[in-house]
């Protein structure tokens, strides 16, 4: 009990030591708060419909052997989701990942003035989308009428229908990949300086001498990044809720689940942040390294632009990245109202993550 009281403590003064060192450097709090902060106040302040997907699935007895269909299907930003069942699809109108269901009926009597009419039923948390897709579709039916049945007044009709549901902003897609980026630049970036520094220092060298072990060191520089970004979350998400009416679905119980969750993503980002200051020989070998490693996540794990845009071979690289699996699971808690066990993928996923990038970090951790 003594021993394990010495090395509590000797855990928490490296805490306090290296917390006091993350205040100290302007890298951890540019990086892990303020570029966060002007992403937020700058993208939640837009309106851009073009970074949500319109995606549609069809009602179960949808008739798609029509022109009007034809001419939907080959339209560049209109995907048609068939492979959802019915209890599928409406889940996912309710929770915004779908703009709307399609149904396309034929109403006319006769053959030879063929009038359908389409019916467009969206949800509240899809609005906005949604009366994009009407102006598509609207667009879609003149045209069509135009060049193939002139002498008509109109060979279809276009009704929207819109079931209640969250509102489904900007900023529910934006703060989650903000939460994101700030943890892989203060993990990375913050331990990889700072450990390297204290290794260059002889810091470590010295404390090797105490009854200190490889893991006692990581844990006591983990627990202050987490303090840190327990005050980085909290105003990032308190700036999201009170300026733009981010969506905490159960409140205050969404906000420390997402604070427990992202101890996945702070073991995962720290660890890597280890292995580099364990490899490199110089401090200025750093910054290539953690950038090498850091750049193409935040271009492919949908911070800015979701996953669908990316053509179908790159998701699959995409969907295996460790920041993928935390911002994803970010945003399904704080919109959808997920739990952490809801969410076995993403877990799964981080944990793998975690476990290897953990175990490599403690191997190539030098004490001089």
């Amino acid at each position: 009990m003594p021993l394990f009281s010495k090395r509590s403590r000797a855990i928490l003064a490296l805490t306090n030591a290296s917390f006091k060192a993350i205040l100290h450097s302007p890298i951890s709090v540019v990086f892990s708060l303020l570029f966060p902060v002007i992403f937020i106040v700058v993208f939640g302040s837009m309106v851009d419909t073009r970074l949500v997907q319109l995606k549609i699935a069809l009602a179960p007895r949808c008739d798609t052997a029509n022109v009007i269909y034809r001419a939907i299907a080959k339209m560049n930003n209109i995907t048609i989701d068939s492979s959802l069942l019915l209890p599928d699809v409406e889940n996912a109108l309710q929770k915004g990942r779908l703009t709307a269901i399609m149904d396309i009926r034929k109403d006319s009597p006769t053959w030879r003035v063929p009038h359908y009419n389409v019916l467009i039923t969206s949800g509240t948390s899809s609005k906005m989308q949604a009366e994009l897709l009407q102006t598509f579709l609207t667009n879609v039916i003149a045209s069509t009428n135009q060049r193939f049945f002139p002498a008509n007044p109109s060979f279809a009709s276009l009704q929207t229908k819109e079931l209640p549901g969250r509102v489904y902003r900007q900023i529910d897609f934006i703060l989650p990949g903000q939460l994101g980026f700030s943890l892989l630049m203060a993990g990375v970036f913050g331990s990889a300086f700072i450990l390297f520094s204290l290794r260059k220092g002889l810091v470590f060298k010295r404390l090797s001498a105490a009854p200190l072990q490889r893991s006692h060191i990581i844990a006591g520089e983990m627990l202050s990044r987490l303090v840190f970004q327990l005050l980085s979350f909290t105003i990032m998400i308190g700036l999201g809720y009170f300026a733009f009416q981010f969506t905490l679905v159960n409140g205050f119980l969404t906000f420390l689940e997402m604070l427990v969750f992202s101890l996945f993503g702070l073991i995962i980002f720290m660890s890597i942040g280890f292995i580099i200051s364990g490899l490199v020989e110089s401090e200025s070998a750093i910054s290539p390294v953690a950038n090498t490693v850091i750049l193409p996540q935040i271009l492919l794990c949908g911070l800015f632009f979701p996953l669908e845009n990316y053509p179908h071979w790159l998701q699959s690289v995409c969907n295996i990245l460790p920041l993928t699996f935390f911002v994803d699971g970010l945003r399904k808690i704080a919109f959808e109202g997920a739990h952490i066990w809801d969410m076995p993928l993403q877990v799964a996923g981080l944990c793998g993550w975690a476990i290897v990038t953990t175990v490599i970090a403690i191997k190539v951790f030098r004490w001089e």
